[in-house]
């Protein structure tokens, strides 16, 4: 406890908050990262000389500004880039778009759904029936997050100047959880792939890391790791084809994909994984993943 109040306390702290309250604008973005690296990893940020996957990550939110991004972390943008480039039977099908809350008519929506925020990470509202929703609850959700930019948070830039919006999916109805298939792709070869299983935010939801070949890796991070056996979806060489593709000519993004009724969907794409503030263990492999990412590919 003692420990955590000395961190918010401390400059690196202060400035992690006042990114969070979005207060932080008048700071550049190379000092609000440094200090967030600072107060989530523990250690000093060297831009000059990155090396680490965390490190290089921060790097190329400084130097690797292709607007292209923006419209690939935009989750309705990206759904029309994908049925152009990939194909329209990867996106989970959108039930409805909106600019407010209040435009949502609920009498014409199914009696399940997700709604989502295209601007942000985590700004959802999952409804497995309808008669049960607490659509005040929703609103107060739906809302605080539309008026939140989500480069405030870590400095993020391509969310900086995504609209915001509100969308509406069809949900995918698994028991037991959608498992989701993130890879961790370089310049156009996918190299790791993190299989999550489990309900998403509940004790029971697992990470567990592969190489492209289905080996296991000794990779954890963020979640524990599945404890049994987890076996290669059939659809895994599908899915490597597309990340592939889809991160050609980027230096690091990680491809997100789930498997529902034998039908791959692509989740979404995120530039940033976990902000670049992942504690990586054992220590090495925030270092070979680093060793993945060829910074010199980048256009200035």
């Amino acid at each position: 406890m003692i420990k955590n109040i000395r961190a918010l306390a401390s400059l690196s702290g202060l400035i992690t908050i006042a990114n969070y309250s979005g207060f932080s604008r008048f700071i550049s973005d190379e000092v609000a990262i440094k200090a967030k690296f600072k107060y989530k990893i523990g250690k000093k940020l060297d831009l000059n000389n990155p090396h680490t996957f965390n490190e290089k990550l921060q790097w190329l939110k400084i130097h690797d500004h292709n607007p292209e991004y923006t419209r690939l972390v935009d989750k309705i943008a990206f759904k029309d880039y994908i049925a152009e480039n990939i194909g329209a039977q990867y996106i989970v099908p959108t039930i409805g778009v909106w600019d407010k809350f209040d435009d949502i008519d609920f009498d014409k929506l199914p009696d399940k759904f997700v709604l989502k925020c295209n601007h942000d990470s985590g700004g959802l509202v999952i409804c497995k029936d309808k008669s049960k929703l607490d659509i005040k609850k929703a609103r107060r959700k739906i809302n605080k997050c539309l008026k939140t930019n989500y480069y405030d948070l870590g400095r993020e830039w391509p969310y900086k100047n995504v609209k915001p919006q509100i969308l509406a999916e069809e949900y995918l109805d698994l028991p037991e959880g959608l498992v989701e298939y993130k890879m961790f792709s370089f310049n156009g070869e996918s190299k790791i792939i993190d299989v999550c299983m489990g309900v998403a935010h509940t004790d029971s939801r697992t990470n567990t890391f592969f190489t492209r070949d289905w080996q296991r890796l000794p990779i954890q991070s963020l979640l524990p790791n599945e404890k049994g056996d987890i076996e290669a979806p059939s659809e895994l060489p599908q899915m490597l084809e597309i990340a592939d593709k889809l991160s050609q000519g980027i230096p690091q993004v990680r491809v997100d994909f789930y498997v529902y009724k034998g039908q791959i969907y692509l989740g979404e794409m995120t530039f940033f994984h976990n902000s670049g503030t992942s504690v990586i263990n054992p220590p090495e492999w925030d270092l070979r993943m680093g060793e993945y990412i060829d910074l010199s590919i980048v256009k200035n």
